[in-house]
């Protein structure tokens, strides 16, 4: 089916005949433009309901437009930079022969099943596609389409979704599902088991482009499994992409966990110092199952990071995890919400924030306990280091709670280092720098120490020896 031939022109809504009106309408079509030019020339050999997302997606784009800072989940975070830009998206035809396995081996994941790619196109001669267990699939989008559509078209798009009255809120999710061309396809039939991590890869070498990954993770019951997400920005000679370049990531991972499932996710983001990055993430959850997911962010100049998880199966497990580190002019802002939907289900959140310079940060918790959630057992924690006078961190962790027999907490600290302790530490002979980088890899490890894949946990380490003040001194220290 040719999805083009099935689309509408997307409407822009109805202004007042006045000037004023005129002018805010004008302004929108121009700024809209460039999204709707990249969704024309998309489409083609999808599965019906794609050809609907896509469109649907469009349309409420079209109808809502970006962010602004008027509206209360945004307030921090000011998202008109990407509109200005009007990020192309990134051509079909990706430079992925300009990579070379020196540039991209830093970025692997060891004895994983790796899907690689590059400006948002699957880049198969970089890819190293290991042996899965019979009912296992792990392929890019598009060819899942082919191969297995019926697969993909029972799960994507009904989970990460931008209608209702949150459609204001979720103009990202929208705009990727218009626009999104590639992406991981992960599928775990029934009592499988795959030992070896999947990890999927995705690297930005243009400048001044959009990407938009679609991710869908689907585990059958019982089955068990470990995806990796890693977004890196590479300039041409394989190092991180230097602090002038700019490019847009705009993806989205649905996930759905049935009944007695096992799910562990990672979410590394490691773009260049200048990059725009916008994500959403959405998890449902089965019966007695259990998925945790971690999301580790290092770069981009410009975060937000959107997870919402529903427990929808009773007796099921969720964990959401995280660490950010931000210097100079970063900003990183985590939105989460969890609904406990069904009664003896646990939750638990635990972010933690390092802000240098003049960083910024923004966390936001929702823990929402529907009225049949009896016996929910939910904690969420926010942890905020700031290393400097200038940075500054926003903390709003949430409960609702429409329950009577459930045990839920949720906290927030900002603050600065212990001097106490830092004192302590230099009267045992460590120099201050030593101490307080130190004190600083403590904080953060609580997270590190819980990423399960041992290659995954090295590699942050290192980054964190690397990174802080006097590394090679901690790295002897512990």
């Amino acid at each position: 089916m040719e999805a083009v031939a099935e689309r509408k022109e997307p409407q822009v809504d109805d202004v007042s005949s006045d000037a004023q009106g005129r002018a805010m309408a004008e302004e929108k079509t121009v700024q809209l433009t460039p999204w709707r030019r990249d969704y024309a020339i998309l489409g083609g050999g999808e599965p019906m309901n794609v050809a609907e997302m896509r469109r649907d997606g469009l349309e409420t784009f079209e109808r809502v437009g970006f962010p602004t800072l008027k509206q209360e989940v945004w307030k921090y975070t000011d998202v008109k930079p990407i509109a200005e830009a009007g990020f192309p998206r990134a051509s079909a035809v990706s430079p992925a022969t300009e990579l070379t396995e020196d540039m991209l081996a830093p970025w692997r994941v060891e004895d994983a099943h790796e899907l690689v790619f590059v400006n948002g196109t699957f880049a198969e001669e970089h890819s190293r596609l290991a042996e899965l267990p019979a009912e296992a699939v792990a392929l890019p989008l598009t060819r899942a389409f082919v191969e297995c559509p019926a697969k993909v078209e029972a799960h994507i798009g009904r989970y990460a979704r931008f209608d209702g009255e949150d459609a204001p809120d979720m103009a990202f999710a929208a705009l990727n599902a218009a626009l999104f061309h590639d992406g991981g396809f992960v599928h775990l039939g029934s009592r499988v088991v795959v030992e070896r991590p999947i990890h999927l890869l995705f690297v930005t070498t243009a400048r001044d482009v959009a990407v938009y990954p679609r991710n869908l993770i689907v585990a059958g019951r019982s089955s068990q499994g470990t995806v990796i997400e890693s977004y890196v920005g590479l300039s041409t000679d394989g190092a991180a992409e230097d602090a002038g370049s700019e490019y847009f990531t705009c993806p989205v991972t649905e996930a759905s966990v049935a009944d007695d499932a096992y799910v562990d996710h990672y979410k590394l983001q490691r773009e260049s110092a200048q990059a725009f990055h916008v994500a959403t993430q959405q998890s449902r959850q089965g019966r007695s199952c259990n998925f945790r997911s971690h999301s580790i962010s290092v770069g981009g100049g410009l975060v937000r990071n959107d997870l919402k998880g529903w427990l929808g199966g009773e007796g099921s497990d969720c964990t959401l995890n995280g660490l950010y580190l931000v210097t100079d002019r970063q900003r990183v802002d985590n939105h989460m919400k969890v609904d406990h939907a069904e009664p003896h289900c646990t939750s638990h959140e635990t972010y933690k924030g390092v802000l240098e310079g003049r960083g910024r940060s923004v966390f936001n918790g929702l823990l929402y306990v529907h009225p049949d959630a009896q016996k929910t057992d939910a904690k969420q924690s926010n942890q905020n280091l700031l290393l400097s006078k200038d940075a500054l961190a926003n903390s709003n962790p949430q409960l609702e709670i429409f329950a009577d027999d459930v045990r839920c907490t949720h906290g927030s600290t900002v603050g600065e280092l212990d001097e106490d302790a830092v004192f302590y530490l230099r009267s045992r002979g460590l120099g201050e720098a030593a101490a307080k980088s130190l004190l600083t890899f403590a904080f953060a490890s609580e997270v590190v120490s819980q990423v399960r894949v041992e290659a995954v946990r090295k590699a942050l380490e290192e980054y964190l020896f690397g990174r802080l003040p006097r590394g090679e001194v901690v790295r002897q220290a512990i």
